[in-house]
């Protein structure tokens, strides 16, 4: 298994970015060769999409997953996946039958050599927050998560608020239980300021300031590096990622930064991604020293 030791912020990509192309115009091994290319190690995937036959992979399957890693130097990062509480159609599932499928994939993730998983919990409202019973939910599945040495992550995604309550719960949860298998992937859509010409906004949101994340950084274990606009020179213009760097670089975090796009254009007929990734990875690049 290829391991990348660089200490600090580490680029990664998240194959989200690739929605529109993956599986028409680019293979999973277009994906890893892409992300070689651009001196990024790290990498997410979403189970459901970029595993075949998930949950149940072939073992020739998983054999070239490993290929893929050895090959193109690519470290698995982040597993995502959904607790999907509607996959019954008529019933949502009980705390019991969410718990036995999170441990599913937690051991389809350790399988596939993941060491932090963005779990993807059911909401109840436009401000993502989860069901009820999330804390059973994510205790019943502690003691496997445990074993496996793996880290669920419910994903902080704009219109939240990084001082909110949604997160505080969290963040109480992980004290009371005093567990390091339970944590928190930020996406940095939060910090997003600036919205172009005919671009939606979700009226809730209000937009957290990068000091916001410090105080959070013990329980995060991999973030969403959300983009949307690179420039011709290399700069995010929506996101302060200059500010947001320096404050996790200064406060010894250790982590991937998975790169995501969201662009309008994400979607059009025939756009490529991958000289928007290249570009917020020069970014990036650039910041860390790399």
């Amino acid at each position: 298994m290829y391991q990348y030791n660089k200490k600090g912020p580490k680029r990664g990509v998240a194959l989200y970015s690739y929605s529109a192309e993956f599986g028409l115009t680019k293979t999973l091994e277009d994906c890893f060769e892409d992300v070689y290319d651009m001196g990024a190690h790290g990498i997410e995937i979403l189970a459901n999409t970029h595993i075949e036959n998930y949950p149940y992979p072939t073992e020739e399957w998983v054999e070239k997953w490993w290929r893929l890693c050895d090959k193109y130097e690519v470290v698995p990062v982040e597993y995502g996946h959904w607790i999907d509480s509607h996959v019954l159609g008529g019933r949502e599932l009980t705390t019991e039958e969410s718990v036995e499928m999170l441990k599913r994939d937690l051991r389809l993730a350790h399988r596939l050599g993941f060491t932090v998983m963005r779990t993807k919990m059911p909401v109840i409202n436009d401000a993502l927050e989860p069901v009820e019973n999330w804390r059973e939910i994510i205790k019943g599945a502690l003691p496997l998560a445990e074993k496996l040495e793996l880290k669920m992550c419910p994903e902080i995604h704009t219109p939240s608020n990084l001082k909110g309550k949604m997160v505080t719960d969290y963040v109480n949860f992980i004290k009371e239980t005093g567990t390091k298998n339970f944590g928190l992937n930020i996406d940095f859509s939060v910090f997003r300021s600036k919205f172009g010409a005919g671009e939606w906004k979700d009226p809730q949101f209000q937009p957290n300031v990068p000091e916001d994340i410090v105080p959070l950084l013990p329980y995060i274990y991999c973030c969403h590096a959300k983009f949307i606009h690179m420039s011709d020179d290399f700069q995010e213009t929506t996101i302060p990622y200059p500010e947001i760097i320096k404050l996790m670089q200064d406060s010894g975090w250790d982590g991937y930064l998975l790169s995501e796009y969201e662009g309008a254009d994400k979607y059009d007929p025939g756009y490529e991604v991958g000289q928007t990734l290249r570009k917020q990875h020069i970014m990036l690049k650039n910041l860390l020293g790399d």
